[in-house]
């Protein structure tokens, strides 16, 4: 199912790019402050390296 947000659509068509992730030792997948910048916007996932982190209450 397509994404409704154009931006977003278009954005995850793109390819990685290198020094877009890295893997953890368990094997997980995480996106780097370099991707989260290109793509550019905060998904309110939490992401471990989002350069737009929201205060904890």
């Amino acid at each position: 199912m397509p994404s409704a947000d154009p931006h977003l659509s278009a954005f995850a068509a793109q390819p990685l790019q290198p020094g877009d992730f890295y893997y953890t030792p368990e094997g997980y997948l995480v996106f780097t402050e370099q991707y989260h910048r290109r793509r550019g916007f905060c998904c309110g996932s939490g992401c471990r390296h989002c350069p737009w982190k929201r205060p904890t209450p």
